[in-house]
């Protein structure tokens, strides 16, 4: 298998289109993983942590825009600040040494399910840019999972950049594991308030063949919080509310038995999870919401 080391994207995607099966490889945490155990055999590998505009990020009109390259390490320490939940699901991952390796851009190239950021790109309603010798686009992350370890992605694209709003409410990110750390998520559940919109993004890991928001529970709970007037009383949410949010997060799932859990402890501990980070964001909110309002007086 040939190595290619590219300094420059271009000369990257052109190694894409003339070789085909060419694997792209920034952190490698799972690619190599793959390779050392035969499930792969690529005709070349091309490395993509010479190329700078990979490993930046940037702020512009309310949108961060996050190199593929950048390690969960510089996100969790970087970019807290505008996006607090995808930094706190960066430092759910694995170790300090796979954090200090792995990105955001690896995670959606491979797609795996229980991966932790992919339940919080969903919530934040993200776009990933691909790029190819043949041009760019844009594809919401709502619409990039295809299937278990798949994806929208061309053969000859790669993952450029992940476009994420910046945070205008609390965010949650919670999962259920075997262990409290180094843990793969068994299930897990994303919530990101949005009050200009009136509304509450979600996205589950863990528990279908592909990461998923929870598009019943959101419509509900924005009918809930408008219908209510929550918005503008800054009233704790219901109980009954809270409940019925996770009973449609859990039916949003088609979990399978693994050895990680069953299908049907996925399910409850979906729901558990739904609940619990509605009430933490909106709890946040009102936290917040009142403390302006004694600011201002």
């Amino acid at each position: 298998m040939d190595f290619l080391l590219p300094d420059r994207l271009d000369d990257a995607l052109d190694a894409l289109a003339a070789r085909p099966g060419t694997l792209p490889v920034a952190g490698g945490t799972d690619v190599m993983v793959r390779l050392s155990r035969g499930r792969e055999r690529p005709p070349a590998a091309v490395d993509l942590t010479r190329i700078p505009c990979l490993a930046r990020w940037e702020r512009e009109a309310g949108v961060v825009r996050l190199g593929a390259a950048v390690p969960y390490t510089r996100l969790a320490d970087e970019l807290a600040g505008p996006l607090p939940g995808l930094a706190a699901a960066a430092r759910t991952v694995g170790s300090r040494q796979i954090r200090n390796r792995g990105t955001v851009g690896g995670a959606l190239g491979t797609a795996w399910a229980a991966g932790d950021v992919h339940p919080m790109l969903l919530a934040l309603g993200a776009e990933v840019e691909l790029v190819s010798a043949r041009g760019a686009r844009r594809v919401p992350v709502r619409e990039f999972y295809t299937g278990p370890g798949r994806t929208v992605r061309a053969p000859d694209e790669l993952i450029r950049a992940v476009r994420v709003p910046e945070a205008e409410g609390p965010q949650s990110y919670a999962k259920a594991g075997r262990r409290g750390a180094l843990v793969v998520a068994t299930c897990s559940f994303a919530a990101a308030l949005w009050p200009s919109r009136g509304t509450v993004g979600t996205g589950i890991g863990g528990a279908a063949d592909t990461p998923l928001p929870a598009l019943e529970a959101e419509r509900f709970v924005a009918g809930e919080l408008a219908g209510r007037r929550l918005w503008q009383s800054l009233e704790p949410l219901p109980d009954g509310v809270l409940t019925r949010f996770g009973e449609l997060a859990a039916a949003a799932v088609s979990p399978a038995d693994d050895v990680r859990g069953s299908a049907a402890y996925r399910r409850h501990a979906v729901a558990v999870l739904a609940r619990r980070a509605l009430g933490w964001v909106w709890d946040d909110y009102r936290a917040d919401a009142r403390a302006k309002e004694e600011t201002c007086a």
